[in-house]
């Protein structure tokens, strides 16, 4: 057994008992999986390669909460308006209703009605699920539920979490947040939902500990959401990068969809633009078949950010079908 293999026991042994510990913090009923289709989604290529949804974050900067116009139920509009029949939310635009029920219902009426199929929740503003202090990262781990159930209601696939921690060495972060997030998991596993982590500050930007953590939770619900740009190794300042494409191909084996940003940093320092088909290609050559979701370009160019997925996609399609 190897340097890595040792690790990746002993911290999985160690959220082992750190979830064990915390099996008694209850959790609400499971809520029903919807799942229908909305009537008049427009037609998509015959067992499309991928898929392409809009991350809401895309036009963060349209909606009231950012000091914009739009309002959290016309978001499936837009997508449709722009040619998507997929969306990706994210919960800053809809804080307050979580536990709305009615609200919920809108929300999925409005984008049956679009022929919009509602992929994830993108969650924030729950606490940190790795807290080194267990009354928080109790509080943290609870705090998701209600979107687990949320997601459920609107019938999604997932919701993504931050794996956020806190001071604290690789090892004693991966323990702490594998508890948490091995918890959420596992409310998210009696709903039918998938429990995905992003790459997204912190830790959770290295590849390499994101491997480990998932090595450490070990459930068939937990996954990753790679984003193209937002890799880095470690915490250390100054920061040190990672190659986007390898990090990408790192985490295939346990991503549950794609984040796709037009830029990333690279290990030189520089930023520069994602060759959007050599990242497709390596992402489908390791069984990649979910959906892409668009996380850049402002209300101006998410028409032109999923044409170029499409264009990618149709030059693909032989290769890959």
């Amino acid at each position: 057994m190897g340097p890595d293999q040792n690790r990746r026991s002993f911290v999985k042994a160690g959220v082992a008992g750190l979830a064990g510990a915390a099996a008694a913090a209850g959790s609400a009923g499971a809520s029903p999986l919807h799942t229908g289709e909305g009537s008049g989604a427009a037609p998509a290529p015959p067992n499309p390669i991928y898929r392409i949804s809009l991350a809401q974050w895309a036009i963060n900067m349209s909606f009231k909460q950012k000091g914009g116009t739009r309002d959290n139920l016309e978001f499936a509009r837009i997508a449709r308006q722009n040619g998507y029949d997929a969306v990706e939310y994210v919960n800053q635009f809809f804080m307050d209703k979580a536990t709305d029920t009615a609200y919920l219902a809108e929300m999925k009426r409005i984008a049956d009605g679009e022929g919009i199929r509602n992929v994830l929740i993108m969650i924030d503003g729950e606490g940190r699920i790795g807290d080194p202090d267990r009354p928080a990262r109790d509080k943290a781990v609870q705090g998701h539920f209600k979107w687990i159930d949320a997601a459920a209601a609107l019938g999604c696939h997932a919701v993504r979490l931050n794996a956020f921690g806190g001071p604290g060495s690789w090892i004693e972060q991966l323990g702490y947040t594998g508890d948490g997030y091995s918890r959420v998991v596992d409310y998210g596993a009696r709903n039918d939902i998938n429990v995905i982590i992003e790459n997204h500050g912190g830790l959770s930007s290295d590849p390499y500990w994101l491997v480990d953590l998932m090595h450490a939770v070990g459930r068939g619900r937990a996954g990753v959401l790679p984003d193209f740009g937002n890799f880095r190794r470690g915490e250390g300042n100054p920061a040190e990068y990672v190659d986007p494409y390898e990090a990408v191909r790192m985490l295939m084996p346990y991503q549950k969809g794609l984040s796709v940003k037009e830029f990333a940093m690279h290990p030189d320092g520089e930023r520069r633009r994602v060759n959007f088909e050599r990242m497709m290609r390596l992402a489908l050559d390791r069984g990649f078949r979910g959906y892409a979701g668009v996380e850049y370009g402002g209300i101006e160019r998410i028409r032109e950010a999923r044409e170029e997925l499409e264009q990618v996609r149709a030059k693909l399609t032989a290769l890959y079908s």
